[in-house]
């Protein structure tokens, strides 16, 4: 299991939201670069990028924080946020992002993210953002009439590296992860999946990591990291150890 920092760019700065909201969005860093650093420092071996006003606006807004944390960091970088054609999917993976991520346009264009994965073998990602199951799209703003199992479902043959799946009910509110929903997609699903929304402490390194998560591909975690109350070290080393575990 992969566990993810993250990174929520607005306006440049390093963010939260809560339920996605950018109307509460607490500023934890004003130097993008500068926290992408710290998590690479703390042993974190690959990074989760969102630009936030990109989701909102369709295209890249936070690009010169993006390059600045590709400048710093050598651990491979995932990004998503106003993603939504060949030209910004290949400008991206051309300066050095290693997985973009399709939202939006997974729901509005299947096409695309069919087309992308064909020409970057390894490199496209899927973000199902869920409210009460359905697929939120535009920053959230939207609530489509698409389930997640649907949507995943409809890229199984395409050869996407990995869904990425938000549950916005739990998202910046430290509730800990739907672990129930998130099972049940990658029940679904043959692609990779990995959580997100919600990651709060130690129990919940513990709980991804019980016999039955074994599937997942990871998790990402946000605000549990920027206020203190996941200890990177300790959670970094639960991995670890269960990694060690499953080898022997």
């Amino acid at each position: 299991m992969i566990l993810f920092p993250a990174i929520d760019l607005k306006e440049g700065e390093c963010v939260r939201l809560i339920h996605g909201d950018m109307a509460q969005a607490t500023v934890f860093n004003t130097d993008p670069a500068a926290q992408a650093a710290t998590f690479e420092a703390q042993g974190f071996d690959y990074l989760h990028v969102v630009d936030l006003d990109g989701a909102f606006a369709g295209k890249p807004m936070n690009a010169r924080a993006v390059e600045s944390i590709l400048a710093k960091v050598k651990m491979p970088v995932q990004l998503g946020g106003g993603i939504r054609d060949m030209r910004t999917i290949e400008g991206w993976l051309s300066k050095g992002v290693s997985r973009v991520i399709i939202g939006t346009a997974a729901v509005k264009d299947p096409d695309l993210v069919r087309e992308a994965a064909r020409l970057n073998p390894g490199r496209i990602a899927v973000g199902i953002d869920a409210r009460d199951g359905l697929v939120a799209v535009e920053g959230w703003a939207k609530v489509s009439q698409v389930t997640a199992i649907e949507l995943g479902k409809r890229f199984e043959d395409a050869g996407v590296a990995a869904i990425i799946y938000t549950d916005i009910s739990r998202d910046g509110v430290l509730k800990g992860l739907n672990i129930e929903s998130t099972l049940a997609l990658a029940d679904a699903l043959s692609i990779p999946v990995i959580a997100s929304g919600g990651l709060a402490s130690l129990d919940d390194i513990r709980r991804l990591l019980q016999p039955d998560c074994a599937k997942l591909a990871g998790a990402i975690t946000g605000r549990a990291l920027y206020d203190g109350r996941l200890d990177p070290a300790e959670a970094l080393a639960l991995i670890k150890a269960s990694r060690s575990e499953s080898r022997a």
